[in-house]
């Protein structure tokens, strides 16, 4: 390559890693037979030589054994994120630490990690959880999480607004004159879950309310969790006149109950979902959910990532609002 267009070695390097301390002449010159004999640069050898892969490592729970993969409020956040990346000149690197393996698994993904360089990581799902991801940041790898309070020198998070998506669901729902409110939560030990049945509990408390224990049912977020929450609440007596599903494939599952149980939405029972998944607008008769910024989720990820690689402030905590879009289920 260096030979035939006249150049050296050093010179072709700098065409395609810094191109701008190469005179335009020769710079279209290089790219030109660059072009003509099909010719890419090594990113081996590129990586070696700058100490930068333009790789991000998306650290992603796939054990077949859980279902988080194939969520469809994920899946819009990981395409906004790589668009985003790509945007900039990233890739994404799938990382799927084994949490079973045990210290020796952990070693062999820290060892892969080191392998491709990645310079960060992108963390979903219980991703923060894993000792090797842990040992990421202790390292000083510039980590990101996603409805995760992963903090540290080169860590920081994006999250939606959950307690006040939270409060939207129940003042909706005592707006519409429900007093028997009942809700299904997400998993009690995920931070989301937690916030959105503390936001949920305040605005019924400010009301005069209260949930009895037997009023809130704990799901995974799938849909059938809601079913078998659903069938749990019409168990209830009396039993509820509006329920909180904190999150829409759950409440797809607990309407999928209703209609079973022969009941009507929202005519004998109300139903609120959460996240604005792109079936809640298609199931009849259109569900009721806070919905979350997705795009911006992913988006706001990314940005975060490049300020982290770009510069040395590590970016604060971003909480994005959440909106309540009122359809025919409540």
């Amino acid at each position: 390559m260096a030979h035939r267009c006249g150049v050296s070695v050093a010179t072709v390097s700098r065409v395609f890693n810094t191109p701008e301390v190469v005179s335009q002449q020769t710079r279209q010159l290089v790219l030109d037979m660059a072009a003509e004999i099909g010719y890419l640069p090594n990113e081996s050898a590129r990586t070696l030589a700058t100490k930068k892969s333009n790789m991000v490592g998306l650290v992603w729970d796939t054990d077949h054994r859980r279902p988080g993969w194939r969520h469809p409020f994920l899946q819009d956040i990981l395409v906004a994120l790589k668009s985003a990346l790509s945007a900039q000149g990233l890739h994404l690197l799938m990382l799927a630490p084994d949490q079973s393996a045990g210290p020796a698994g952990r070693q062999r993904f820290l060892r892969a990690v080191q392998r491709h360089n990645v310079d960060g990581v992108v963390i979903i799902d219980n991703g923060s959880r894993d000792p090797a991801v842990l040992a990421l940041a202790d390292a000083g790898v510039p980590c990101v999480a996603l409805d995760l309070r992963f903090t540290g020198p080169t860590c920081t998070y994006v999250t939606s607004d959950n307690r006040g998506g939270g409060r939207l669901a129940a003042a909706h729902l005592i707006d519409r004159g429900h007093r028997r409110i009942a809700t299904i939560t997400g998993p009690p030990d995920t931070w989301p879950a937690a916030e959105r049945l503390a936001g949920f509990r305040a605005v019924l408390a400010d009301a005069g309310r209260s949930l009895d224990d037997a009023d809130v049912v704990a799901g995974d977020w799938y849909l059938d969790s809601g079913h078998t929450a659903m069938r749990r609440l019409l168990a209830r007596d009396p039993r509820p006149t509006a329920v909180f599903a904190a999150g829409d494939e759950m409440a797809v599952g607990a309407m999928r109950a209703l209609h079973e149980a022969g009941l009507r939405v929202p005519e004998d029972i109300a139903i609120v979902g959460f996240d604005d998944i792109e079936v809640a607008a298609l199931i009849p008769p259109g569900l009721t959910t806070v919905a979350q910024d997705k795009t911006g989720i992913g988006t706001a990820a990314a940005e975060a990532m490049v300020a982290m690689l770009q510069g040395t402030v590590t970016p604060e905590p971003t909480a994005l609002p959440t909106t309540l879009i009122v359809r025919g289920s409540a």
